[in-house]
């Protein structure tokens, strides 16, 4: 998926969801301001569910999940290297080391 999609600040978000809100439609909010209507109705779905409203997951639980996957793609990487370097280091020493941790 391509990330061509403008940006649009925090504020800009809260104004078009409090029109929302107070009687607008989206469709009619969406055409005053140059935005796709599932745009708007992404952020209305998205204020619910940070307010509890509706069932999914906050911003900050996405974002915490977004980082977290990060972090464990990272850490799977670095075991394989780790793994792989005592494979090669067992190979020169001619020794397999043990499975068992004495530390």
């Amino acid at each position: 998926m391509s990330k061509n999609r403008p940006s649009y600040p925090p504020e800009f978000r809260l104004k078009i969801i409090e029109l929302i809100r107070a009687g607008r439609g989206i469709a009619e909010a969406a055409r005053e301001f140059k935005l796709s209507e599932q745009t708007v109705r992404n952020w209305v779905k998205q204020d619910e569910v940070n307010d509890g409203r509706r069932d999914g997951l906050a911003t900050s639980e996405r974002e915490e999940l977004a980082k977290l996957r990060r972090e464990n793609k990272q850490l799977r990487i670095e075991r394989e290297i780790l793994s792989k370097a005592a494979a090669w280091f067992a190979r020169e020493t001619d020794s397999i080391p043990s499975k068992s941790s004495n530390s």
